[in-house]
């Protein structure tokens, strides 16, 4: 069936349009994961919603599954690699990459899934850079529409990648084309601009799903502030994290500091510029304690640093805001005031001031190197923005990945009433027993969270099944929605477990 699928593809869309040739699909099939790759049935490069619309259709009549990505660049959660060997990658950001408008009156860009953080970021600069985009600190050439499908974030105001989507075009499982919001009626005028128009708000069924392939939508873009100051406090000890998020929760549930702020461990900061000393532990993992110290003081940072930025017409207007934090974070005692230039300066603290300023940045992949393998994956509960709470989550976070053999490298990103706890565990790949063991860690880390009550959300591909099998009432309501809208079930079945 399959083999007569690519040859009616070739036939509509073009001999370019398919490949499959083995290192096409060695490549596509490559991850960063603990379970292995997972190699696809062939690669496909539409240009066009219709050639999506014609894939989907001809799916449907060869009985062929397609796994849709927009650039591959998630690292750590699956990159190209479908959820199921044998499904066919549908790489839309090869072809679909235009940035389709620019209004800079009410401030949104219209793009494509090819459309990246970088050319989003260079085509506001080239216009005078009025508005700023919300980057994450993955990779520059991330598709921004797959980021925010994924429900990833940023770091600005507009940190809401998904919430800032409006008038999505999604070509459905069935093959039928629609358009979400006000876009739903043809020809509309505030389709970019109005989610909230008449009946339910389709968009949250395309985030985290397998119903339809986002091919174009609007996203909305911040004003760039005239001056941008940062600031950060380093805090000594490991303990000092309660207190932490007790102070940083006012700041934020009085908007005092318009970023999200981050609390970040020494660990997550100085892996991004050094790579694992085995020859000063004799080959024993994890990193021990005077080690980690010892790196951190190199670095200029502490147990925990706290990052977040200002934004106002001048750096005098900003700095009686930054001296009230200053003096809020101050109080405890514990705290080492670090200023804008200091931060600005600091390698590894410079990647917070370009993600609160809207600059793609790729410094921060430095992390994926801490060991060798290239094994790295994501663990993202949510962490109330209560200090007991995120003390206890990381008392158990600690003890599980010490125990097998991995460093505790997290970054709470806080807002006011909750943090997203960011977990990156680098691993060596190249290693079975060592990817066994980070399989089993992962397991460890989701049970015990759901034993205190914090399930995980974003999650890598290896294991979005597993994941959906604890939640046997929401998997139940995702499959009869997917029946409705993709009976044939040839959109990424598997993918977030649906």
């Amino acid at each position: 069936m399959s083999a007569r699928f690519f040859k009616a593809v070739r036939a509509e869309l073009g001999e370019d349009a398919v490949d499959l040739t083995d290192d096409t699909l060695a490549a596509y099939g490559a991850n960063r994961l603990p379970g292995g790759d997972r190699c696809p049935r062939g690669v496909l490069y539409p240009r066009t919603v219709r050639e999506v619309q014609l894939i989907v259709q001809l799916a449907n009549q060869h009985d062929v599954t397609l796994w849709p990505t927009s650039t591959g660049q998630n690292l750590g959660l699956g990159e190209f690699s479908p959820v199921r060997a044998g499904q066919a990658v549908v790489h839309l950001g090869r072809r679909m990459n235009r940035i389709v408008e620019v209004d800079e009156t009410l401030g949104y860009a219209v793009i494509e899934p090819g459309v990246t953080f970088r050319q989003l970021r260079a085509e506001l600069a080239a216009r005078g850079d009025k508005f700023m985009i919300s980057s994450t600190s993955g990779p520059p050439d991330g598709g921004i529409l797959g980021n925010a499908l994924d429900r990833g974030a940023g770091y600005t105001p507009y940190f809401d990648h998904f919430g800032m989507l409006c008038g999505l075009e999604v070509v459905l499982g069935n093959g039928e084309v629609i358009s979400t919001g006000d876009a739903a009626l043809p020809g509309a005028k505030s389709g970019h601009v109005n989610k909230s128009g008449f009946g339910p708000l389709l968009d949250g069924l395309f985030s985290q799903s397998n119903y339809g392939i986002v091919t174009r939508a609007a996203i909305w873009l911040m004003p760039r502030p005239p001056v941008i100051r940062s600031f950060g406090f380093t805090f000594p000890e490991e303990d000092d994290l309660a207190e932490i998020i007790d102070l940083v929760r006012p700041l934020k549930m009085a908007n005092v500091v318009p970023t999200l702020i981050k609390v970040t461990s020494a660990e997550y900061a100085f892996t991004t510029r050094e790579r694992y000393p085995f020859d000063r532990t004799g080959g024993a993992t994890p990193l021990p304690e005077e080690l980690r110290r010892e790196l951190a003081t190199k670095h200029g940072i502490g147990a925990w640093t706290v990052t977040g930025a200002c934004y106002g017409p001048s750096a005098e207007a900003v700095q009686p805001t930054i001296e009230r934090i200053r003096a809020h974070l101050g109080a405890s005692g514990r705290a080492t005031y670090l200023s804008h230039e200091t931060v600005a300066a600091n390698p590894v603290l410079a990647i917070h001031l370009d993600t609160f300023s809207g600059e793609p940045t790729d410094a921060e992949l430095g992390l994926l190197d801490w060991r060798p393998g290239g094994g790295a994956t994501w663990f993202l509960p949510a962490t109330p923005m209560i200090g007991e709470v995120a003390a206890e989550q990381q008392r158990v976070s600690l003890d599980i990945l010490t125990r097998f053999g991995f460093e505790r490298c997290v970054e709470f990103v806080c807002g006011p009433r909750a943090a997203r706890a960011l977990h990156v565990v680098v691993f060596n790949r190249a290693d079975p027993a060592e990817c066994r063991r980070m399989d089993d860690c992962y397991a460890a880390l989701v049970a015990a969270y759901d034993e205190l009550g914090y399930p995980i959300g974003r999650t890598p591909t290896d294991w979005q099944e597993r994941a959906m099998g604890r939640l046997p009432g929401l998997a139940a309501v995702t499959s009869a929605v997917k029946g409705a809208l993709d009976p044939n079930r040839v959109l990424a079945p598997g993918k977030y477990g649906i």
